[in-house]
């Protein structure tokens, strides 16, 4: 695959444009069964097990330390979506036991060297995406698209489980897809973060979206199973 300049681009995430892939959050786990529910994941064939990196100071929480996510691996051979909500995630990147088929989120404000963070990611065989918050403008991806093969859009102010979605980001969804397309990017793909929940993921899909992080609002929602609200989610679209 090409780009606009003739130069050959890496799309390692390879997505059915008419699928969804889910991405299941950490946290939301039972984390006291954590062994158990990972392998409830892979036995539902989800595509992604998402890990929130807080660091308490890019966002006002602690969450999930890295020997604890890499640990994790024993359990399961899932790939890894793994959210950097950290200042210098330079820093962090290189503790993660990162593989082909993982996934890391880097936001825009948390280094003044995002294409850096980038390649150090893309070095390790992961594939790299920038998030943006709520506010954050798409406009400035615009020197990033050779380097990135997907966008995490914040459909909440991140931190916090649980949160209500703020609905001016699903216009947001559409004008990124659009972005995207109209920069002859149409393989980098759209990921969403943020009450990804039975009633808003058509909404998200219908606005452009193929990748959803799914937590306390569907596949941990304690009215299903994980397995059931897994299916659940795959028959919305």
């Amino acid at each position: 695959m090409s780009d606009r300049y003739g130069n050959i681009r890496k799309a390692p995430i390879n997505i059915n444009p008419h699928e969804i892939s889910l991405s299941a959050s950490l946290m939301c786990a039972d984390m006291l069964n954590l062994g158990e529910q990972l392998k409830l994941l892979e036995d539902a064939h989800i595509e992604y097990i998402h890990c929130d990196i807080m660091d308490g100071h890019f966002v006002p929480n602690l969450m999930l330390g890295t020997d604890l996510v890499n640990r994790t691996h024993d359990f399961t051979s899932l790939p890894y979506d793994i959210h950097l909500m950290t200042e210098n995630p330079e820093k962090f990147i290189p503790l993660f036991n990162l593989r082909e088929g993982d996934v890391v989120s880097i936001h825009w404000e948390t280094t003044p060297h995002v294409q850096r963070a980038i390649q150090m990611v893309k070095s390790t065989g992961a594939s790299a995406a920038v998030a943006l918050n709520p506010s954050t403008p798409i406009e400035c991806l615009r020197d990033l698209l050779y380097d990135i093969d997907m966008v995490l859009i914040m459909t909440v102010n991140p931190g916090f489980a649980g949160q209500k979605l703020i609905p001016q980001t699903i216009d947001k969804i559409k004008r990124l897809r659009k972005y995207l397309d109209d920069a002859d990017y149409p393989d980098i793909e759209i990921e969403v973060d943020g009450n990804c929940s039975f009633e808003n993921v058509p909404v998200m899909y219908e606005a452009g979206a193929r990748v959803f992080v799914v937590g306390s609002s569907s596949v941990f929602n304690h009215s299903v199973t994980i397995a059931e609200g897994i299916n659940r989610l795959r028959d919305l679209r």
